[in-house]
């Protein structure tokens, strides 16, 4: 099995250098790239070499580091057959399995197979891997979802909590806490013996999200990712528990806090936050929403994210046999689902919003976030027919829903649209007999993807639903194909 390299310890300055010297478009590839070395022996070197007259450090990475291998990058698309065949053949094309080389590298090495996203996503993502598993459920490939959700546990188990991804980079993080309904998707496959089966690792994700719940106060209302609320209520937030540069951006987080001193420690912290919200980025977490400059992502506590731990909290309570626990869960959900209609639904706007817990106030942003208290069923009929209203003036576009209604040049706003947000738009739409904009959705985002297939053979991370003329949406990399979640929602809409 590869062996974990943790790159800031094992490589230390070279690990800074490498990024510092500018010579890598993608400092990710730097991150990602695998060795047969021993970094100790690869440091060592390093330190005997660096200074010497014409040394050469893109030479010297090479020598010692190879490129993470990728599958798809050679993959030939056939676009005169349907767009559903050509996902069915991405499956094998996207699957990896545990590795029996004895190299170094950022991967941490799963017991089990999995399905990447593709182009430079050469890992399993956490919240990425539901909407995946949607369509791999179409495709009748359970041992896959099986698999993947056993994956998740095994993380849980290793590591207290799911994380971004499996990377030693990411092991400060997690995401969108979508595990729990993975679990229950296994379950509509397998049977509800399922949950018996997950129930410590769903304990175990609950108690990571709601860590420190019992130092909050008046006086210090937030800990880590649980905020108490001027009610005494509590929500949760995203945060990151390294306060360290990302190892994949590295050098753009040296810059920020270089440029901004002290208060450059909060703005990357907010950063982290975002990447774990999986938003990374969008005018949503900005006090001003032109400026990612202002991003306050840890001074909110977020709708979607304590609509899943919500969900988290009821499937524990369902799958449990103790009626004491059982009882414990249910007046948690209870108690949540209180405060996410409290604080989130704002009556004048008939929109779901964030929480800034700091300034005592809801945040302004329209975005389609506001889609989870539909899809998990929380609010009430006349609360999802407003947000289904606001949804159609403010989000629908010709290429499906708009991820916000700003545009900030940031890759989670206008113009692009993204399949989970489609498909959580339409489930919950329909959870409400919202059909016919759940429909209108459903028909822009396919009829776009399609599009996309024919003209380019690829399936996109992220669309332009705005101009449709156009093949993908901008952001903060180069557009990627692939790609697993895309493929997921569109397989599962196509077969309704």
């Amino acid at each position: 099995m590869g062996k974990l390299l943790h790159l800031e310890n094992d490589l230390q300055e070279l690990f800074v250098d490498l990024h510092a010297s500018g010579l890598w478009a993608d400092g990710k590839e730097i991150s990602d790239a695998i060795t047969f070395t021993a970094p100790e022996e690869i440091l060592a070197k390093y330190r005997s070499e660096n200074d010497k007259e014409g040394f050469d450090i893109k030479a010297f990475f090479e020598r010692y580091f190879s490129k993470a291998p990728t599958r798809e990058i050679d993959y030939k698309s056939d676009t005169t057959a349907p767009v559903e065949d050509h996902i069915q053949k991405l499956w094998e094309v996207l699957s990896r399995t545990p590795e029996a080389s004895d190299f170094h590298s950022s991967l941490v090495q799963l017991p089990h197979p999995y399905i990447v996203p593709g182009g430079r996503f050469n890992e399993i993502y956490y919240w990425d891997s539901y909407f995946t598993m949607l369509g791999l459920a179409v495709s009748g490939k359970v041992d896959m979802i099986e698999a993947m959700v056993k994956n998740f546990a095994y993380m849980i188990d290793e590591f207290g909590f799911i994380p971004n991804g499996n990377r030693s980079y990411y092991l400060g993080r997690s995401q969108p806490p979508f595990f729990a309904p993975m679990v229950a998707l296994l379950a509509e496959e397998k049977g509800d013996e399922v949950l018996a089966t997950f129930l410590p690792a769903l304990i175990k994700e609950h108690d990571f999200w709601m860590a420190g719940a019992d130092q909050v106060t008046d006086g210090k209302p937030a800990f880590k990712r649980v905020v108490r609320m001027p009610d005494s209520s509590l929500l949760n937030r995203h945060f990151d528990n390294i306060p360290n540069p990302r190892a994949e951006m590295f050098s753009d987080d040296v810059e920020l806090i270089e440029s901004k001193g002290d208060a450059g420690k909060k703005t990357l912290l907010d950063i982290r936050a975002a990447c774990e919200s999986g938003w990374d980025f969008s005018s949503r977490w900005c006090e001003k929403p032109e400026s990612l400059a202002t991003i306050r992502t840890t001074d909110l506590v977020q709708v979607d994210l304590n609509c899943l731990l919500y969900y988290l909290e009821k499937l524990i309570a369902k799958a449990s046999d103790n009626s004491n626990q059982r009882g414990h869960y249910s007046k948690m959900a209870d108690d949540r689902k209180q405060a996410i209609l409290k604080y989130f639904w704002n009556s004048t706007t008939s929109y779901f919003h964030d929480f800034n817990w700091v300034e005592g106030h809801q945040t302004a942003s329209i975005n389609a976030a506001a889609s989870y208290p539909l899809f998990f069923e929380i609010c009430d009929q006349d609360q999802a027919v407003a947000v289904a209203s606001i949804m159609e003036k403010e989000l629908l576009m010709d290429g499906g829903l708009l991820t916000t209604n700003f545009e900030s040049g940031q890759q989670w706003d206008a113009p692009n649209g993204w399949a989970p947000l489609q498909w959580m738009a339409i489930k919950g739409l329909r959870n409400y007999g919202q059909n016919d904009l759940a429909d209108q959705i459903k028909k822009n985002w396919v009829a776009l993807n399609t599009k996309v297939f024919q003209n380019t053979g690829k399936m996109m991370e992220k669309y332009n639903v705005v101009d449709t003329n156009l093949l993908s949406g901008g952001g903060e990399y180069p557009v990627q194909d692939g790609f697993g979640w895309t493929n997921g929602v569109l397989l599962k809409l196509l077969s309704e």
